[in-house]
């Protein structure tokens, strides 16, 4: 009932930050950017100063202050729906936040088409067509992988491709506004295989990589060799970082060697923009390195979590004995937290079965994060549900990863 009062009390503030005005300074009704990105920041801080203060023992029900056990779970499942609604606050955030930075590449990209047409237009009355300047190629919206976090390996692949178009389209242009034959035919050279071998070969591999990465990704998906938790929306860092958001060696010596590439080829066609840039065999072979790096990173990473054993837990001062309905036990291994589960709500969904019961894993909160669970032990208590004997334990982690089966013995 307390959990339900305070979910109610959540309800009507939230009212009542809806109500200040037409999107005013404290909008909340994630109608517009500023009322869905306010309506997250204060879910957040409304979620982090109560897990502080229940972490510090305060806030707790006099009903369940006596119970341990009653204690730790009012206080999981308070959290919970804290949880909750910081997600839910940040998944309107994030579909308003796409809405926007779609219209705004929309009208980025085809702004920019215009201006080069228009200048390109001016340039060629009175002595024709001058040499084309390059422009940095843009970025052409989200290019998502299927976990809502920015592609690596596509991001790389679209960068490529929209460079060589423009080159394309820099040689077209140029080849529409000559006016003799030889230097017609001179452009049209400039588009033979052996002067843009090097760029070819490069944009070949980035886009079949592109392809490969998304289709090893997803096959360890489902063969739960690889964990995968939705983001909440794309962010710029997603190209540096693995989905916890610690930088990735991979990643980022892939974007940083294909820019430097990149720049490389664009230097090149505003020297000469008669032709393809003749990008150097020698750098090309650096950037199929990186690529071939890339790739192998990808297949090495993840792995499927494990239990390594099942003990009971045992608090100071505690007897030894074999475990029992009603007790506590710790369960030990690896990859119990995905990446990119460390939120909340994320946690909140991790489950253990033991025998036929699901047991949720419950949250302990401590100043500045959770004690339990964690990504090598969890805690949790055998429900009177569960039959005395051998059992078998498994671990459900929130991606919906399964681990192995661990049998324990439980008594009367």
């Amino acid at each position: 009932m307390a959990v339900q009062e305070a979910g109610q009390g959540a309800g009507r503030e939230t009212g009542r930050g809806a109500r200040q005005g037409a999107h005013g300074g404290g909008c909340t009704c994630g109608d517009c950017p500023y009322g869905a990105r306010e309506g997250h920041r204060r879910a957040v801080a409304a979620f982090l100063a109560e897990r502080d203060e229940l972490a510090s023992g305060q806030g707790l029900p006099a009903a369940v202050a006596h119970s341990a056990g009653a204690s730790r779970q009012w206080v999981s499942d308070a959290l919970t729906q804290s949880a909750d609604l910081v997600a839910e606050r940040g998944r309107a955030e994030g579909k308003v936040w796409l809405g926007l930075v779609w219209r705004r590449t929309l009208i980025a990209v085809w702004g920019t088409v215009v201006v080069l047409l228009l200048v390109q237009s001016l340039t060629a009355l009175g002595a024709g067509w001058t040499s084309a300047r390059p422009v940095e190629p843009g970025r052409d919206g989200q290019r998502h992988g299927h976990d809502d976090r920015l592609s690596t390996s596509r991001v790389v692949a679209a960068g490529w491709i929209l460079f060589v178009v423009y080159a394309v389209l820099v040689l077209a242009g140029r080849l529409a506004g000559a006016s003799s034959h030889t230097e017609r035919d001179s452009l049209i050279a400039g588009l033979e295989l052996a002067r843009g071998a090097g760029i070819v070969t490069v944009l070949a591999v980035v886009c079949a990589i592109a392809v490969l990465v998304r289709r090893v990704v997803g096959l360890r998906v489902l063969g739960q060799r690889l964990q995968k938790v939705r983001a909440d929306r794309p962010r710029a860092a997603d190209l540096l970082t693995d989905d916890s958001g610690r930088g990735s060696f991979a990643d980022i010596q892939y974007v940083v060697l294909g820019a430097v590439a990149l720049v490389f080829a664009a230097v090149r066609l505003a020297r000469r923009p008669e032709q393809l840039p003749d990008l150097p065999w020698g750098l090309a072979v650096v950037v199929l390195i990186s690529a071939a790096t890339y790739v192998a990173a990808k297949y090495a990473e993840g792995g499927r979590p494990v239990i390594l054993s099942v003990v009971r837990a045992r608090e100071a001062g505690d007897l030894d004995a074999p475990i029992r309905t009603g007790d506590d036990i710790e369960i030990r291994g690896a990859g119990f937290v995905p990446p990119g589960a460390q939120s909340a709500d994320r946690l909140s969904r991790m489950v253990v079965r033991i025998g036929a019961v699901h047991v949720h894993v419950p949250l302990v909160p401590v100043p500045g994060g959770f004690s339990n669970p964690s990504d090598a032990v969890l805690t949790v208590p055998v429900p009177a549900d569960v039959e005395p004997g051998r059992v078998e334990v498994q671990v459900v982690t929130a991606a919906g990863v399964e681990t192995n089966r661990v049998e324990i013995d439980v008594t009367d």
